[in-house]
């Protein structure tokens, strides 16, 4: 079992570098001895894993499958061995963590304030802000991104999914006729989040889902700013449930269209491809999808 566990990671490590040589350099091994392991797994398997030309190396429709599963296997190795080292021993060093502004209120920080809490040797610089940061060329460790990274020399892992509300206040809503549909919503004055836009997907259990693409009065680069806005009755916005649900409790704004929200959004961490296996970039990701049930509660 050991020796076909080892023969899953080097495909899967493998397949993360795109060649025989650079997954061999990776991994301490030799070329051949790489090939090995992976020709094995697909004897015994009795499939092929990968395409294979003098320039190329490429997934097989099997591959795939049995990557993403591997790649499960080797996540939840690593945050068992790097749990079991957290309780063996405190961390130390720094650690530059970028997170966009809207989640500075959220339970997530207080979830990385735990981790400190647990290593009291460790410095951690938190920058936010709600445009994308260049993380290899600014020398960050670690962001946290709203969507999939586009830049797949990134290396990311998912952390939880993040309800978003549609809002208003009630003065704005006064001067505006009832909505039934997000199609309703077109002519209304909308507050833009400029480095998402403005293209909304909204869903429906029974109706399906509607993508509307409204035009902005006011845009910003601050989700803080939104919701002042929106306060202000300046027009609807769409904002994480953690940061609106409070304030509809209050009476500040309101939720619209209750029963179509817009699409929830993927909740990822993204850190450098060369980052060290067991470094403390790692350690704080495996401690965060530890707690991601708790990460997007609303912190007093």
């Amino acid at each position: 079992m050991l020796g076909y566990l080892r023969q899953i990671a080097i495909f899967a490590k493998t397949a993360e570098q795109g060649s025989f040589r650079k997954a061999a350099d990776a991994l301490r091994l030799s070329p051949s001895v790489v090939s090995h392991h992976i020709a094995t797994l697909e004897q015994q398997l009795d499939v092929a894993l990968f395409y294979r030309s003098t320039r190329k190396l490429s997934l097989t429709s099997d591959g795939e499958r049995l990557l993403a599963s591997a790649q499960m296997i080797v996540n939840g190795a690593e945050e068992f061995i790097g749990a079991a080292s957290r309780q063996s021993s405190q961390l130390t060093g720094q650690l530059k963590v970028t997170l966009p502004a809207v989640l500075a209120k959220s339970a997530l920080v207080d979830r990385i304030g735990d981790f400190c809490k647990e290593n009291p040797s460790l410095n951690l610089l938190l920058d936010f802000s709600d445009n994308e940061r260049d993380i290899v060329h600014e020398g960050i460790d670690l962001a946290i991104r709203m969507g999939w990274p586009q830049d797949s020399s990134l290396k990311a892992r998912k952390l939880a999914r993040m309800d978003r509300l549609l809002v208003a206040s009630a003065s704005y809503l006064e001067t505006r006729p009832q909505p039934s549909s997000p199609l309703d919503l077109d002519d209304w004055n909308w507050i833009e989040l400029s480095p998402v836009g403005l293209k909304q997907v909204f869903i429906h259990r029974e109706e399906g889902q509607i993508t509307i693409k409204a035009q902005s009065q006011i845009a910003v680069n601050s989700a803080h700013a939104l919701l002042q806005l929106a306060k202000n009755g300046n027009g609807v916005t769409v904002l994480p449930r953690f940061l609106a649900g409070k304030l509809i409790d209050n009476g500040h704004i309101q939720e619209v269209l209750g029963h179509w929200r817009p699409k929830p959004i993927d909740i990822y961490a993204v850190w450098p491809g060369n980052t060290p296996r067991w470094g403390l970039t790692k350690r704080l990701v495996g401690f965060l999808v530890q707690n991601q049930a708790t990460l997007f509660e609303a912190s007093d």
